[in-house]
């Protein structure tokens, strides 16, 4: 280890309190007042901030997952589907998309996201009458079923 000053090569040779406080005020320089100078303030500081940040990772999950959801209803009701028959029926289609992806066609690539709505819309169509009807699966696309050898 290359040290560039003299006060920090004669810490080096002590225990490890002196570097265990310099990574602490290192992750509060940039708070206000005494909390980035004084290691005691600092401690509490730099702990509160790192439980508010692990909080905000798993907060945002969420967040993130309200606006997709928000994005893709948006786009649907243009469409005449609900969201809800949207994600089930492009599940029955076999179509892999999650949230993040169809809220991202919702808004750069509308009309690829117009034919999945109107895949998905037709899907439930197709589901319907194959229920009230005869009990034969419905005829086309909607009914393939990879068969594996």
């Amino acid at each position: 280890m290359v040290f560039l000053s003299l006060s920090r090569w004669v810490r080096s040779r002590g225990p490890d309190h002196y570097w265990r406080a310099q990574e602490v005020l290192q992750h509060a320089r940039h708070f206000r007042g005494r909390k980035n100078r004084c290691f005691s303030l600092a401690i509490r500081a730099v702990r509160r901030a790192f439980v508010y940040s692990t909080k905000a990772r798993r907060a945002r999950k969420s967040i993130m997952r309200t606006l997709w959801i928000n994005r893709i209803t948006g786009a649907i009701q243009e469409h005449g589907v609900k969201y809800q028959h949207l994600v089930s029926n492009l599940a029955k289609c076999q179509v892999a998309l999650n949230r993040k992806v169809l809220s991202d066609l919702a808004i750069y690539e509308p009309k690829t996201f117009k034919s999945l709505a109107t895949l998905a819309k037709r899907r439930g169509e197709e589901g319907l009458v194959s229920a009230l009807g005869d009990g034969k699966e419905p005829e086309g696309i909607f009914s393939r079923v990879v068969h594996y050898p």
